[in-house]
């Protein structure tokens, strides 16, 4: 049997499983996973703490972490084939409802103490690509679908001053610590095999909803009818929304921004928007949120309610369509919102990106795939810390991680295994007159060579995947992949 026939014969199974053996296994291992876990903690979040925070929470450091003797607990395990075929998918719901020991200080402020934690969300992890060599996985890649959710309980707490303000900062980093780790469309791979080919285990985006925000009805009422926006005594809520899906940013965005935004509608209880927007989706069980506000120019906006549908759900919907209540600090309301939505496809399709779009709508994604590099030269071992950076014109930069020089990494021959996304947008020029993908290997801050590669010969090359070791100079080399999808209607 074939591995592809393996994955489908474990997709056969009717719905979600008890995942009792894994849970078996989680807590054989949760003593290591506590001190594995605290330590990466540590290394992690920290050192977020003196980059965004304000003074003084960004002297936060921790005293003590201890995750505590409850391990984590999955439940609903659904197997499916990966979307792109050649691995296999796991869904689960994930729980810890921890009791921890964990201190912080920070200067001019008391000890903050975290007695317990409570963590829950749904995850994937994919197992892919599959091989006829064991150990047949090669790379496990886990991530959750959707942003999680997460509480702390302080100890002390009534003495300690602004409480949930730290609350809210402290939380805010985690979650983007997490979000940028292991919420889709990024996911932290580990390597089973560490000869597997990362351009083999990375999985792109399904393709884009194309969103549109119709209208709303009876905004800022109860399920009585009464109006519970404390501002409001004679006139109207003057309305916008806000929207993301999973976890966000707006890839459309300059700023990368968390949430997408309507215009504002004034004085209406019944206001329409009909506006549209592109969202890279990576899984259909992503969540499209919809927060509807009240402007006020004096203070603060008012809220006026939140609904959420998971991607399938919506497009299951009256052919795309969907009415959703909104909910008012948890409780429901009268106040309703009504979005559509159609899904495209992504497409190794030259012609799919040539068609006409408006300006500011998807018509693909550019993907740059960097996987190591060889012959790297420093001026000493210790001192040589590569990295590589990606432009592509002057819409997009990255850089990948900075290596050094420590045990298990070969420095002159480092690995990185990261992907870089760039939608690519309608309304301008074709992508084959578009500006190359250069790719320039550092060491510290000093560029050591650059490659340029132009899009016209990904555009020639096969799925319109373009992967290579390219030659930047100095006889250093970075294998790389640059490759363009196209959108279709799905």
């Amino acid at each position: 049997m074939d591995m592809s026939a393996i994955a489908q014969t474990l997709s056969s199974a009717n719905g979600p499983q008890d995942p009792g053996f894994l849970n078996d296994i989680v807590k054989l291992l949760w003593p290591n996973i506590r001190v594995a876990g605290a330590k990466m903690v540590k290394d992690i979040v920290e050192p977020m703490f003196a980059q965004m925070l304000p003074a003084p929470l960004d002297t936060l450091h921790f005293e003590k972490i201890d995750l505590g003797a409850t391990p984590m607990h999955f439940g609903k395990i659904l197997v499916t084939p990966t979307a792109a075929g050649g691995g296999i998918k796991l869904d689960l719901d994930v729980e810890w409802d921890g009791e921890c020991d964990i201190e912080l200080n920070a200067k001019m402020m008391p000890k903050i103490g975290v007695e317990h934690v409570k963590l829950r969300g749904r995850m994937e992890i994919l197992l892919c690509p599959l091989t006829n060599v064991i150990p047949l996985i090669g790379a496990a890649q886990a991530s959750f679908i959707n942003l999680p959710y997460l509480k702390f309980t302080y100890t002390d707490a009534a003495g300690v001053a602004n409480l949930s303000f730290i609350d809210k900062n402290i939380r805010k980093i985690v979650l983007s610590i997490i979000s940028s780790m292991a919420v889709l469309p990024n996911r932290f791979l580990v390597k089973l095999d560490p000869t597997t080919d990362f351009f083999r285990a990375y999985q792109h985006p399904i393709g884009v909803l194309r969103l549109t925000v119709e209208s709303g009805a009876e905004l800022g009422k109860t399920k009585e009818g009464k109006n519970f926006l404390k501002r409001l005594v004679h006139d109207e809520p003057d309305c916008y929304a806000k929207v993301r899906v999973g976890a966000g940013p707006d890839e459309l965005s300059a700023k990368r921004s968390e949430w997408w935004q309507t215009k504002t509608i004034d004085n209406s209880r019944h206001p329409t928007w009909n506006e549209t927007r592109d969202f890279i989706v990576s899984d259909l069980d992503q969540e499209v949120t919809i927060d509807v506000n009240d402007k006020d120019t004096a203070n603060n906006d008012d809220d006026i309610g939140m609904a959420t549908i998971k991607v399938r759900d919506l497009l299951a919907q009256n052919g795309g369509r969907k009415e959703l209540a909104l909910t008012h600090n948890e409780e429901p309301t009268d106040s309703r919102v009504t979005v559509s939505g159609k899904l495209l496809r992504f497409v190794p399709d030259a012609a799919s990106l040539t068609g006409s779009a408006d300006a500011g709508q998807l018509v693909g994604q550019l993907t740059v795939l960097v996987a190591a590099a060889r012959g790297v030269r420093g001026a000493s071992r210790e001192e040589t810390k590569p990295s590589v950076r990606v432009n592509w014109g002057e819409a997009a930069t990255f850089r990948t991680a900075i290596k050094t020089d420590s045990p298990g990494t070969d420095i002159e021959n480092p690995s990185w295994d990261q992907a870089f996304r760039v939608p690519l947008l309608g309304g301008g020029a074709g992508v084959a007159d578009g500006p190359p993908v250069r790719i320039a290997l550092l060491d510290g801050e000093t560029e050591k060579g650059a490659v340029e590669v132009p899009l016209s010969e990904v555009l020639r090359a096969a799925d319109l995947t373009l992967e290579k070791w390219f030659e930047v100079g100095s006889g250093a080399k970075v294998r790389a992949a640059v490759v363009l999808r196209g959108l279709q209607s799905a």
